[in-house]
């Protein structure tokens, strides 16, 4: 207990993505500019989800959680990177840097296990089209999506917990632009092999295991693909899962650089560079990817936008 009341009372210094003062305004800009594009993108995809008709099914439903989950874990970093460009000392107390680093991990595993529904929703579409609206039916979605949340959830809290009762009696500076869990434990003065187990096997099986059945449903997708006789056939199946190959593709490649490397395997500033592909640009670039590649969602705006 007085290790926590102790470290109650801290105050971090976030060190932000870059020394150089001449850097600091044009990255404000940049990082402005792509904090709206991710608001409007991803707002403008759950409006577009709930009001077009053609849009209510299985699919988008999982998409407007996506783009909801990338809306609230770039909002839980980018305002306060934004913050912090522009003013002198980057103060952050100890319980507003557990609550960001809580809500980033709820999102951010959150978004891993969407994904593997997805692609559990596309494999269920191809493979078995017959029984897409029994096995995809809106109550198995609904608990799917509480199982997704659940999971981010229990995951969060069991790292911020074993966090939150760590020592932080020498340097009080983060190396980094937010409350990560690395950067953290580099600065403990206490035991952190709990926390460094606890971020090998957590975080293992939630990348491990939602890569694992992405790729097995997409080998039976594949499959039964190449079964399909036509060329067009063949074209439609292939472009509806394009979207999401590579949503999965970006998603899980950086957070796996980032988190499964040799720890001498790259310096901070390298892993700073790493970490804003996965904080910030990922979540603007999931609704352009999937409304740019789509012909179902490039129809329902060009009803919205022709007033239909």
């Amino acid at each position: 207990m007085t290790t926590s009341n102790h470290s109650s009372k801290i105050e971090f210094i976030l060190e932000g993505l870059t020394k150089l003062s001449e850097l600091q305004l044009p990255l404000f800009i940049l990082f402005l500019g792509i904090y709206v594009v991710t608001l409007v993108g991803n707002l403008g995809m759950i409006l577009l989800i709930a009001t077009s008709s053609q849009l209510h099914s299985p699919m988008y439903y999982f998409l407007s959680h996506l783009s909801f989950i990338d809306l609230c874990y770039s909002s839980v970093i980018t305002p306060k990177m934004l913050v912090n460009f522009v003013s002198e000392k980057n103060i952050i107390s100890f319980w507003e840097c557990m609550t960001q680093l809580y809500f980033f991990l709820v999102f951010v595993i959150a978004e891993g296990y969407l994904l593997t529904a997805m692609a559990y929703d596309r494999y269920v579409a191809i493979c078995s089209p017959l029984l897409y609206n029994i096995v995809m039916s809106h109550r198995v979605c609904s608990i799917i999506m509480v199982v997704v949340y659940s999971l981010g959830f229990f995951g969060a809290t069991i790292h911020t917990t074993h966090m939150s009762v760590l020592s932080f009696c020498g340097s009080h500076i983060i190396s980094h632009y937010f409350c990560d869990i690395l950067p953290l434990l580099t600065l403990s003065c206490s035991s952190t092999q709990v926390n460094e187990i606890l971020l090998f096997i957590i975080g293992g099986v939630n990348t491990l295991a939602p890569t694992s059945a992405v790729f097995i449903s997409y080998a039976f997708i594949l499959s039964s693909v190449l079964r399909i006789r036509s060329t067009e056939g063949r074209s439609k199946a292939f472009s509806t899962c394009s979207s999401h190959l590579m949503a999965v593709g970006i998603f899980f490649g950086s957070i796996t650089f980032m988190y499964f490397k040799p720890p001498s395997s790259n310096t901070m500033e390298q892993e700073k560079v790493s970490s804003v592909f996965y904080t910030t640009v990922i979540p603007m670039l999931n609704p352009l990817i999937y409304s740019l590649r789509n012909k179902d969602v490039k129809t329902a705006v060009r009803k919205v936008v022709g007033g239909r």
